[in-house]
Formats: C-alpha cells, structure tokens, sequence
C-alpha cells in the first residue's frame, strides 16, 4: 500500500472509531512508532487514541505490557502469544479512569536487517485485542527494513478497520 493508501486508511479507522465511540491503544515494538504516528496525523485523532508504547527493548514488554516474562525468555519476543498479550497489555496499561482502551493492537517481528529469535526476516506478528480477547495475524513480508515496517504499520490499520467493518 502506498503512503497515501495507508493515510487513507488511518483517516477511515479513526471515522469508524469515532462514529462507533471507541478507543485504541498502540503497542509497537519493530515499528518503533510508526502506527501510532499514522493514527495521530488524522486531524479528530485525539478523540480515539490512548497513545502508544514502543517496546523496542524485550524486556519492556514484560514490565510495561504485562507480556509473560517466561514466554519471552523461552520463545523470544517474535511470537504470536506475544503479539496476543502486547496487544492486551496495552489496552490495559493506557486506561484512563480505571476503563482500558476498547481496542489494543500490537506489532512484533523481526525487520531486519540480521534474524532474530530464530525467525526470518520479513516475519511479523500483530496482535488485536478487545475485552472479548486477543488475537495474533503472522505475516511474512518482503523487502528492506523500511518496506517491511510501512507494510506491518498498513496490515494492522487495515485488519483493524475490516474489524470494525465487521469484514474479517
């Protein structure tokens, strides 16, 4: 997806959220920030966007999203179940008023340019969470470090808004 297609897509996301009254909270670990900067260049974002978390560094996740250190220390932050909990982590830990975001979503992978945690690069889990649950998408992209951060930040935003499209 291009740059505009993608702010296209933050645009339509935060219109559905705001139309249905509901908020999301971001937590990126190889995306460094970059689906929660989408979201917060759409003008009304304020309305619906918690914040963000960039938990580049492993242990973050377990100190500040909640993510189960155990998991972490034995498969590595490039995991689905660690996508799941980032995801539900993060709802939680941007709550105002003791009432979490409705919507957590996650990035975890591995852009590049080395393998990490045994995993390829291009492989990348992204995670969303309601108070339903959490769920985990494992892609496998293409391209340079940049190529594959800009891909992940359009999947999640997409996935996200088919969701509330009732789509997926």
């Amino acid at each position: 997806m291009t740059e505009a297609g993608s702010r296209g897509t933050a645009a339509g996301l935060v219109a559905a959220l705001t139309a249905r009254g509901e908020t999301v909270a971001v937590a990126e670990s190889l995306t460094g920030g970059l689906v929660v900067a989408e979201l917060v260049g759409v003008a009304g974002a304020s309305a619906v966007v918690r914040g963000g978390v960039v938990a580049y560094a492993t242990p973050v996740k377990a100190t500040v999203l909640d993510v189960d250190a155990e998991l972490l220390a034995d498969r590595g932050a490039v995991d689905p179940e660690v996508a799941r909990q980032m995801a539900a982590g993060v709802r939680i830990a941007l709550a105002v008023d003791g009432v979490p975001a409705t919507w957590g979503i996650s990035t975890t992978g591995v852009a590049g340019p080395e393998p990490q945690d045994g995993k390829a690069v291009g492989t990348v889990f992204i995670g969303i969470a309601d108070a339903q649950g959490a769920g985990a998408v494992e892609l496998h992209l293409d391209g340079d470090r940049g190529a594959i951060r800009a891909a992940v930040v359009s999947e999640l935003l997409t996935r996200l808004r088919s969701r509330l499209e009732g789509v997926e």
